[in-house]
């Protein structure tokens, strides 16, 4: 039976796709058929922003999907063609409606609690430069919780940070 998450036909021209046997090979890639061609199914960026006030940082509630009524860090994907600080920067507005200055890298993990859409993330700190804060987008609730006492979270990775950012000085 065919997964349905896996590429069936060529986006070039059109033939069936066959994944190559190779003793231990764990990767997500098929080949063409007709053109020999390869694709690939690799994760996704995605992008997170941090705003702190003091030892409290600001959370989103998911208003829909399956984390609906779990927290995160605002986040989102980075689209084509955009850069990710640009994307950050876009993701925090569309959810928070917020203005932010983007600063450092403060983690970057692999996601793999939704084994059908992987994605490597990318936390970045930011600074509030202006906005109304706002739950807009995929959030229904904002607020600022205290790193020692998130509420349920929706994303293992987001409890790393979390844990991270309160053990640093």
């Amino acid at each position: 039976m065919h997964d349905p998450s896996e590429p069936r036909f060529c986006a070039v021209c059109g033939g069936g796709l066959q994944r190559p046997e190779r003793e231990g090979d764990s990767a997500q890639r098929w080949q063409c058929a007709g053109c020999g061609r390869f694709t690939y199914r690799n994760p996704a960026v995605g992008v997170a922003v941090i705003v702190l006030d003091g030892d409290s940082i600001l959370l989103g509630r998911r208003s829909r999907g399956p984390y609906a009524g779990t927290w995160c860090i605002p986040c989102g994907y980075v689209e084509w063609n955009e850069d990710i600080r640009d994307a950050a920067r876009r993701e925090l507005r569309e959810e928070t409606g917020l203005e932010v200055e983007i600063g450092e890298v403060v983690a970057v993990h692999s996601n793999f609690h939704d084994r059908a859409k992987q994605t490597v993330g990318i936390w970045f700190r930011g600074r509030i430069a202006g906005g109304v804060l706002e739950a807009r987008d995929d959030l229904d609730r904002l607020g600022y919780f205290p790193l020692a006492e998130p509420p349920p979270l929706a994303f293992p990775t987001d409890a790393q940070v979390i844990a991270a950012l309160r053990s640093s000085p």
